[in-house]
């Protein structure tokens, strides 16, 4: 087991949209290193599978079904991690929807559902967490942006959910790092999860051509690098976006 590893069992890692795809992921690496994990998603049926799927490696388990766009029931569910494990070590806020369409068309529903769950949703999570890592005086909260915060056609309420959530990362760190909180995101770029896998052959082709290294990259990849951010090897890293998309941040193919 990795140092990483040794640090995580007996944590507490507090996952929204846990469920499947990246979220299930970073759920699975942080149950390996003996963490406690929190999952929260709206399906309650994959929470039970996931939770299944990794009895005998977490250190305990408590699966949440809540909306993170509620306040309500974010206070709620924050209340119900705390009571059970004492604490929350770690927040990954993972929870996302696309809604994808050109601006002409992206009805005021699909902005404002893009928005409630991505942004609003990670906000209140940070908000409601903030009271238990600033009296421990310690935590990490990593942030799931997307590598389209840099702009996407078709995209302006993902992309404007994810831009803001940057944004609100970088506030974050500097409004908590006096309470030694550390806040970071991370930015995937094509990944082969649930949600590339709902896209038509020829979009994904068009993705695949348009990465440097030529392939879409794995779940595990997220997982690794919110491992790292949550880790104590990355203790004077705050405010910080690392893209995890195989070059493409760097600029778009146009073969």
């Amino acid at each position: 087991m990795d140092s990483a590893g040794q640090e995580n069992r007996g944590r507490v890692v507090l996952i929204t949209g846990a469920g499947q795809g990246i979220g299930a992921a970073i759920a699975r690496r942080f149950a390996d290193q003996g963490a406690s994990l929190a999952l929260v998603d709206v399906n309650p049926e994959h929470l039970r599978k996931l939770a299944e799927s990794l009895i005998g490696s977490a250190g305990g388990i408590l699966q949440l079904t809540a909306d993170v766009a509620s306040k309500e029931q974010v206070q709620q569910l924050v209340e119900q991690v705390v009571t059970k494990f004492g604490g929350i070590d770690v927040l990954v806020n993972n929870a996302g929807i696309i809604r994808d369409n050109l601006i002409s068309n992206i009805s005021e529903q699909d902005w404002d559902q893009v928005l409630d769950v991505n942004l609003k949703g990670a906000f209140l999570c940070c908000q409601a967490v903030f009271p238990t890592l600033k009296k421990q005086r310690s935590g990490k909260i990593v942030n799931i942006v997307s590598r389209a915060w840099l702009g996407s056609i078709g995209q302006a309420n993902y992309t404007a959910s994810k831009g803001g959530l940057v944004s609100l990362t970088r506030s974050l760190a500097l409004e908590f790092a006096r309470f030694q909180i550390n806040v970071n995101a991370v930015a995937p770029g094509a990944i082969d999860s649930p949600m590339t896998r709902g896209l038509t052959d020829e979009a994904r082709e068009r993705l695949i051509r348009m990465q440097p290294t030529g392939k879409m990259g794995k779940v595990e990849d997220i997982a690794a690098a919110v491992a790292f951010l949550a880790s104590a090897d990355a203790e004077f890293i705050t405010g910080q976006v690392l893209h995890v998309d195989g070059g493409k941040s760097c600029g778009l193919l146009s073969l």
